[in-house]
């Protein structure tokens, strides 16, 4: 036999995956730059870009700068009159991938908010990108009581179940905006919520708004608004600064989604294992034996340890995304020979949004312990 030696470099499919995670795109009407998807951050000119006038995307897009802080960047989509935005949404993906899709523009009509569901699941079919939805309302009406404001913005998201959108009151002229940066603030993962106090408050202008009769809007409207589903500000008193209540989502009673945390958790998860997925089509060392069972466990389960890691400071330990998965996180079930389903647990940890303090005194005398 003739001496042969080949050499053959595999791909394992081991390195990172690049992160969408914290990249948003802002989509809505403006006059410069119109058609166009601009890549903006922390040093773009926004006054070049997107015109001199105070726009709702330009006054949206820099409150999120503010509330990011360091290394933000994002995408602006500016559309022109006519353009409708779930297609300037999916022009953007030819481009770019992001985690989020936000329109600035605000919404009064339901049609719009079903739309941006209907866009959620497209995004997951046509490319399997999964960009949860942030959309808004309309700030109060100057004939408007805050009783009034209320029947009219509940009524937008009355009956409608949507687990990938957000709807956000714009009880500022830019309170979406100050929300999506503060969802991209690095100084904490995406598994934490927007009411997380030690983030910092709001950045930006925060003046309260009058109704019609010059009452300040309240806590009460606000509790109001975030019963039905709303994500809106919050303050404490005796507690400097406006901060924000939970993320909610459009999701049903009941349903796993409710938070954007969750969301975003769960949307991160679902990136990294489709391509896990991929690379092992027509693979035949993935297969029914334990011995490859196991491996592809633990393959699967590389996504939840990389986002399961923590760090300890000191005795401050600052958890990961979710917790480190058990011993079940990953079940594999061949239901054929060329077709194999799994299933992948992720545990979020557990977060209060709720503290109950009970106080009490210890009046007892030390002479009664002789």
């Amino acid at each position: 036999m003739w001496p042969v030696v080949q050499v053959n470099t595999l791909n394992q499919m081991q390195g990172p995956v690049t992160e969408v995670e914290r990249h948003f795109l802002f989509i809505g009407l403006g006059s410069t730059n119109t058609g166009k998807l601009l890549s903006v951050n922390t040093d773009t000119d926004f006054d070049q870009q997107l015109g001199a006038d105070d726009s709702a995307l330009k006054s949206n897009v820099r409150a999120a700068m503010l509330n990011a802080g360091q290394n933000w960047s994002a995408a602006v989509y500016v559309m022109a009159s006519g353009e409708k935005w779930d297609e300037a949404a999916l022009k953007a993906q030819e481009t770019q991938s992001f985690e989020a899709v936000i329109l600035c523009d605000p919404t009064s009509d339901q049609a719009t908010v079903t739309a941006a569901q209907a866009l959620y699941h497209t995004l997951i079919a046509k490319y399997g990108r999964w960009q949860f939805m942030a959309l808004c309302t309309p700030e109060i009406g100057e004939l408007q009581s805050w009783s009034d404001y209320e029947a009219t913005t509940v009524a937008i998201q009355d009956t409608i179940a949507a687990d990938g959108v957000m709807l956000i009151p714009q009880v500022f002229p830019d309170a979406l905006g100050k929300l999506m940066g503060r969802l991209c603030n690095r100084s904490v993962s995406i598994a934490d919520s927007p009411c997380r106090v030690k983030t910092g408050a709001l950045i930006g202008d925060v003046t309260l708004p009058v109704d019609k009769d010059g009452v300040t809007l309240s806590t009460a409207t606000l509790k109001a608004l975030e019963q039905n589903r709303f994500s809106v500000p919050c303050w404490y008193p005796d507690v400097d600064g406006i901060y924000w209540a939970d993320g909610r989502m459009l999701d049903v009673e009941g349903g796993d989604y409710q938070v954007v945390e969750n969301r975003r958790v769960i949307d991160k998860v679902a990136r990294r294992v489709r391509v896990l997925c991929i690379a092992d089509l027509g693979d035949r060392s993935f297969n029914s034996t334990p011995f490859s069972t196991k491996s592809a466990q633990s393959r699967y389960a590389r996504p939840l340890r990389e986002m399961s890691k923590s760090i300890t400071i000191g005795k401050q330990m600052f958890p990961g995304d979710i917790q480190p998965p058990s011993a079940d996180a990953i079940t594999i079930n061949w239901v054929g020979r060329n077709k194999v389903e799994i299933y992948i647990k992720a545990k979020p940890y557990d977060c209060p949004k709720e503290i109950v303090a009970n106080l009490m005194l210890d009046l007892s005398n030390p002479g009664d312990a002789a």
